[in-house]
């Protein structure tokens, strides 16, 4: 069945999303005791390519053919006739760039590896226009199944295989089953056409706003990336594992609670992307969310980083301790600014997505140079948090100022009530810092105490407490005016 709720929808990701977590991990840990090192570190030289070519499969046709209400069947194979051609170029390309990445790593065993993840970059290129009309059906329930199912299957695969003594092939066939049954079912699911020949019609339909898509991907794969390069190379691998670790739990609040509601926006507002003020609307409550629960994350994540690094990695880590406390002053601006790029696609203004995306890539990688030039690890870390904050105001001028035709200063001033919350629990969080020592564990929970009761206070007398819990548990209710409407 078909869901249009924003809420309902994000309830299905959530629980797909933390099901399929809580299983990977359990089947990693299963691997990770039958596997080597070497076995992963095989299938990690090919991630950083394997990560690219993906980026080449979608192209921004899914969204597109999502954007794009008028399309027919038509059209449709059209388009999949395209990326049957795509597909079968890259997984060319990756089978024969194999063979050198296997002579540049001195690893002869990236070839086989090589030729059968090219047979999983075919798939995720033609599974892109079948997963699009998957989602612009509104089929959420047929996703978080399919996301729950096809973990189950690989993951049983992969132990299996690595109990059979297949070593990192466990690993391999693994990602390519996943693949496979994606395709599948996505594919069974929806039943699109295929056409003979590309139709250049039916690519035009979709190619502008596509193209400007692919760009913003593509200047963000490359931002996203400088600063791993540029550190690598300044500073050698160890100072990167430092940051590495900081960065990846800076956005772990970001892919695990932001990433539950932002894929289902574009299905359902792209329905009403002539009518700004709706959009605008529901946009507002979406953003409310992730700033209030941005306000409790980020003063805890700073006032917790020795706790958090010590518990997850242990003290052989303290050295990422300073650049967790100063990359976490960025979460609350990155689990919201992570919503502007479905906003943009759902009015079908690429173009200035791709815009925003260029400038923050400039802003980026500016500030990371200045840190190296500083010659310190931590001033990186600090540089990276002031143009994440620095990003979030830039983007969001462009997105609700010119793109959408509303006061960027309106916008900014709803988020002062969240901002005396955290300044509320930051509060509390130095107040943690006079503690007795403890152990570790128990610093943890005392810290995540007393900031949540700072977080609950502060809720409370600025106001924001019922929103909070409306936003999140009230029931989708009927109502005239649309533009008065909860999150539903």
């Amino acid at each position: 069945m078909a869901t249009s709720s924003i809420k309902q929808a994000a309830y299905v990701n959530a629980a797909a999303r933390y099901s399929t977590l809580l299983l990977r991990m359990l089947f990693n840990a299963v691997l990770a005791r039958i596997l080597v090192p070497d076995d992963y570190g095989i299938v990690a030289i090919t991630a950083v390519f394997t990560t690219f070519f993906s980026l080449l499969a979608d192209m921004g046709l899914g969204a597109g053919i999502i954007q794009n209400k008028e399309l027919s069947r038509k059209d449709i194979g059209g388009i999949f006739a395209f990326s049957l051609r795509l597909g079968l170029v890259l997984m060319a390309a990756f089978a024969a760039l194999s063979f050198p990445m296997a002579r540049f790593y001195g690893r002869e065993e990236l070839v086989p590896v090589g030729l059968l993840l090219s047979v999983q970059l075919l798939l995720n290129t033609l599974n892109v226009v079948p997963n699009a009309l998957l989602l612009k059906q509104k089929e959420f329930g047929k996703v978080a199944l399919r996301i729950l199912l096809s973990c189950l299957i690989s993951g049983i695969a992969g132990i299996l295989m690595a109990l059979a003594g297949f070593k990192y092939y466990a690993l391999v066939v693994q990602a390519l089953l996943d693949a496979a049954f994606i395709f599948g079912w996505n594919y069974f699911s929806t039943r699109p056409p295929m056409a003979r020949k590309v139709d250049k019609a039916s690519l035009e339909k979709i190619g502008r706003y596509s193209a400007y898509l692919f760009g913003f991907n593509l200047i963000n794969y490359f931002a996203r990336n400088t600063d791993n390069l540029l550190i690598g190379k300044v500073m050698g691998a160890a100072p990167l594992g430092f940051y590495d670790k900081s960065y990846r739990l800076m956005l772990y609040p970001v892919h695990n609670l932001t990433h539950v509601i932002t894929p289902v926006l574009h299905p359902i507002l792209s329905d009403h992307q002539r009518d700004k003020q709706y959009i605008y609307d529901k946009y507002l409550q979406v953003v409310k969310l992730l700033s209030l629960l941005g306000a409790f994350i980020t003063p805890f994540f700073c006032f917790a980083s020795t706790e958090v690094i010590r518990c997850m990695y242990g003290s052989q880590w303290d050295a990422a301790i300073p650049c967790l406390q100063w990359m976490s002053l960025a979460m609350w601006a990155q689990m919201i600014l992570s919503s502007s790029g479905t906003i943009f696609q759902s009015l079908g203004d690429t173009r200035r997505l791709m815009l925003s995306g260029g400038l923050n890539a400039v802003l980026v990688v500016a500030f990371i140079i200045a840190g190296l030039v500083e010659g310190s690890l931590v001033a990186v870390s600090r540089n990276v948090a002031i143009a994440y904050n620095l990003q979030f105001v830039a983007t969001f001028h462009i997105l609700i100022h010119l793109s959408m035709g509303f006061r960027t200063r309106d916008f900014l001033r709803r988020f002062l009530p969240d901002l005396l919350v955290m300044a509320a629990v930051a509060l509390a969080g130095y107040a943690t810092t006079f503690f007795p020592p403890m152990n570790k564990w128990w610093s943890l929970l005392a810290k995540a105490a007393a900031m949540g009761g700072a977080y609950l206070l502060a809720l409370t007398l600025t106001g924001q407490l019922k929103p909070l819990l409306s936003l999140l548990f009230k029931k989708t209710t009927n109502q005239n005016n649309k533009t008065h409407e909860q999150v539903s």
